[in-house]
């Protein structure tokens, strides 16, 4: 009698948070402040990084998200992991002379629009877990906080949005942690959080185990 074999894919998330959180937390750490030094230096740790982990790692998860059917996770994962090899490009390419530093407005600009693009993803995590909800609230908070500090708002904003996205990078790290953990026990040891808002055809199992 043959042997019928059940072959379960993995969850990708755990390594596109890791990969976000990681690489997050370096460059927060950095713009908070916590970090000094030549600033040309710091960031030569952080485009490598940028390129590899926080790009490379973001972009496998959104395109195995694609491959499970997930939607949100395919937006989410692809779209930062390109925003993380836009920073390394324009630090990258900057460093090396071949454009000219941009204009901090305009930098500005487009943080603010990736505020803008996370706050409607936010919107959606409301039918997601807590952690996830939390996470994507304090990322549009530091993008907008970033931004305001290259739109002339001043120093202390940047500082700011560095503190917010230190938090933010511990937080994406925490979630990453607690489903790998939960997958490999194959029970909930480190909580999630129930939904803010939960889907009418959410099973009550589904809601026990995101707790």
């Amino acid at each position: 009698m043959a042997t019928e074999t059940v072959s379960t894919s993995a969850n990708p998330a755990p390594l596109g948070l890791a990969g976000f959180g990681v690489t997050t937390v370096v460059l927060s750490a950095i713009n908070a402040g916590l970090i000094t030094g030549d600033n040309a230096t710091l960031v030569s740790t952080v485009v490598p990084l940028a390129f590899a982990y926080g790009g490379v790692g973001q972009i496998i998860a959104g395109l195995l998200e694609f491959k499970n059917g997930n939607t949100f996770g395919t937006v989410a994962f692809t779209s930062y992991g390109l925003f993380w090899w836009w920073y390394a490009l324009m630090q990258w390419t900057v460093g090396a002379g071949w454009m000219k530093p941009p204009a901090g407005n305009a930098v500005g600009v487009t943080l603010l629009m990736w505020g803008v693009f996370t706050l409607y993803m936010w919107i959606a995590t409301f039918r997601s877990n807590l952690a996830i909800w939390t996470v994507f609230l304090l990322l549009w908070i530091t993008f907008f906080l970033l931004a305001g500090g290259d739109l002339g708002r001043g120093a202390s904003w940047r500082a700011t949005g560095g503190w917010f996205g230190l938090v933010t990078g511990l937080a994406a790290l925490y979630v990453s942690f607690a489903e790998v953990t939960n997958a490999t026990f194959q029970k909930t040891i480190l909580p999630l959080g129930a939904p803010i808002l939960r889907s009418p055809s959410v099973t009550s199992a589904a809601v026990s185990y995101a707790r």
